[in-house]
């Protein structure tokens, strides 16, 4: 399968790939490579330019448009939320969404337990852009708005990009109970997130250049090695400048406590 807009320059290069129903697969690959376009082909926001999209073996330009993307969940890097309820936020686009199809999907995302303890639980009105909320709830509500409908799969683009270290934490068990039963793509650059796919896709110029597991990447010179040395690397040396910045005081204490 390639793509090329306006039929011009090639994005995608005879992309040949296979995913099982149910499982997560991860992509990796620096701008430009071709990740976001590879995903944008599976809901038809572009059609390939040679070769076809085929879901349970039915080419997607044969399938009803709107069933198609209901059948597709989306989050991505920046969650979008608007001056409404919560409740309201989660079933944006399915405004026939149940009070129980809601909470059922807040609960699959971990975010039930956060919505209650809000001011009016799932009736509290946020502000605009969800800003009285922080970067894991606002992803939280967007990875629950994703799951509403019980899509069979679900498209991640990068999710945890915008987020810090310790707030990663928190979404990691609404991202694997959202990804458990479904097939899942998830665009991603950490190894916390990589880990959790079944098999990892590495692309370079739109081309897939290296394919398998975490473990089995890691045991081949390549990018995947080389991104992976270098998250390593800068995981150490965060390491090193915390000990460095420790008050004196506390460092002489343990010298002091260690002579005697």
């Amino acid at each position: 399968m390639s793509f090329a807009y306006n039929g011009i320059e090639p994005v995608l290069r005879s992309v040949d790939l296979d995913v099982k129903p149910g499982q997560c697969v991860a992509i990796l690959g620096a701008t430009g490579a071709g990740k976001s376009v590879l995903m944008s082909l599976i809901p038809r926001f572009w059609d390939p330019s040679d070769g076809r999209v085929l879901l349970d073996g039915i080419d997607a330009r044969d399938l009803r448009l709107d069933d198609l993307r209901r059948n597709i969940g989306l989050v991505f890097q920046e969650s979008f939320l608007f001056s409404n309820t919560v409740a309201s936020n989660i079933a944006f686009g399915h405004p026939d969404a149940t009070q129980e199809q809601i909470e059922k999907a807040a609960r699959i995302a971990a975010a039930h337990d956060f919505i209650m303890q809000l001011p009016k639980g799932y009736e509290t009105v946020l502000g605009e852009s969800g800003k009285s909320l922080s970067g894991g709830q606002r992803q939280r509500l967007a990875i629950a708005r994703a799951v509403l409908l019980e899509p069979p799969i679900l498209l991640l683009d990068d999710p945890t990009a915008a987020i810090d270290s310790e707030t990663e934490d928190e979404i990691f068990e609404a991202l694997d109970r959202a990804i458990a039963g479904r097939t899942t793509f998830i665009v991603a650059h950490r190894l916390s997130t990589l880990r959790r796919a079944d098999f990892i896709i590495v692309m370079e110029d739109g081309r897939i250049v290296q394919k398998g597991r975490h473990e089995e990447l890691m045991r081949v010179p390549g990018p995947y090695l080389r991104v992976a040395n270098l998250q390593l690397l800068d995981g150490r040396e965060l390491q090193q400048q915390a000990l460095e910045q420790q008050p004196q005081s506390m460092i002489s204490m343990e010298r002091k406590g260690g002579i005697t």
